[in-house]
């Protein structure tokens, strides 16, 4: 039975071996052919064949008595084709071929389980030293981390209450003998312990100046030009018109600038701080530039009105002296806004 499957279908050995049956068929008309042309015959059957033994003549004519000596026959081969489809030769070439093919597709596909199974284990371990890699990078990690702690200095131990949080800044009393001393009647009784360290311990340093710190203020209705202190604690204040701790410089985009001054003691700075009004202006430089600050309004408050200090909306400043004059038992307060 003919194969049906279009050529495209085919392997190169299939169409090699239609190639060859279609020549074979096409020797076997021709041989047919030429049999039935007469242009081949066939040798008897009864003719001996002996084997090709060469015949030497000799010069003299053969005897009487001599044994005719016959030249052999020629041999006739069958010159047509010879097929591996044909049954001599099908069977044995056909399984040795199935045999080794059998073989080559066994062996390909043990060197793909190999090859599968090598990828496998090279993959798991990848993972063990990834693994084994990120262990010893977090112990290195957590050892580098303890060994900078172990070198970092203490905290120093800080208040547990700010005096800042609890009075406004410059408060004072004179004494029978005339001497001025820190007002601590103005904290709570309950929190006089907390911050009595914080108010009497010495000022060892300041902060350092930058090229943004308040230097110098200027308020020319007031005739004051004085120099400004880091602090506003009460060494700080002996030395003039000191600056509220909180942070904050004059070239900030928000915050609010404290500063504070003693009105009837220790250079008598905002001995006349009440004179300001609403859209006076004052100014405060830096290393770089000279900022300008507008009053908006004043306040007299208590002297734990502390939210006086507390962040405004944009870049303010606020002034505060103790009031009234020699009595000191008020605030007052100027609140101005910066406007260059």
């Amino acid at each position: 039975m003919r194969d049906k499957r279009p050529v495209d279908e085919l392997s190169v050995e299939e169409l090699e071996r239609i190639l060859a049956i279609r020549k074979r068929e096409e020797r076997q008309s021709k041989l047919q052919r030429m049999q039935r042309a007469g242009r081949i015959v066939e040798a008897p059957a009864s003719t001996p064949v002996t084997s090709g033994v060469p015949i030497t003549p000799s010069a003299s004519p053969p005897s009487s008595t001599t044994a005719p000596v016959t030249a052999p026959a020629p041999v006739i081969r069958e010159m047509s084709p010879r097929f591996e489809d044909e049954p001599e030769f099908a069977s044995a070439p056909a399984q040795q071929r199935q045999f080794w093919r059998s073989f080559m597709n066994q062996s390909l596909l043990l060197i793909e389980i190999a090859a599968v199974a090598g990828l496998v284990f090279l993959g798991y371990q990848m993972f063990l030293s990834i693994n084994n890699l990120q262990r010893e990078t977090a112990s290195a990690v957590a050892l580098a981390d303890e060994q900078r702690r172990a070198t970092m200095p203490t905290l120093a131990p800080t208040p547990q209450i700010r005096l800042s949080e609890i009075v406004l800044p410059g408060g004072h009393v004179f004494t029978a003998s005339g001497e001025v001393q820190f007002n601590f009647a103005e904290v709570p009784e309950t929190l006089r312990g907390l911050v009595e360290t914080e108010i009497l311990r010495p000022v060892i340093s300041r902060p350092q100046p930058t090229r943004e710190t308040a230097l110098e203020l200027n308020i020319p209705k007031l005739n004051i030009e004085t120099t400004i202190v880091q602090g506003t604690d009460w060494e700080a204040l002996k030395l003039g018109v000191g600056q509220f701790q909180n942070g904050v410089n004059p070239n900030d985009a928000e915050g609010n600038l404290v500063l504070s001054g003693h009105n009837d003691i220790y250079g008598e700075y905002f001995r006349y701080l009440d004179q300001l009004e609403p859209g006076d202006e004052f100014y405060v430089r830096t290393e770089t530039q000279i900022h300008t600050y507008r009053v908006t309004e004043s306040q007299i408050v208590e002297p734990n009105e502390v939210w006086v200090m507390q962040p405004r909306v944009g870049a303010v400043a606020t002034l505060i002296s103790c009031y009234p004059y020699q009595v000191n038992d008020k605030r007052y307060i100027v609140f101005a806004e910066r406007i260059a």
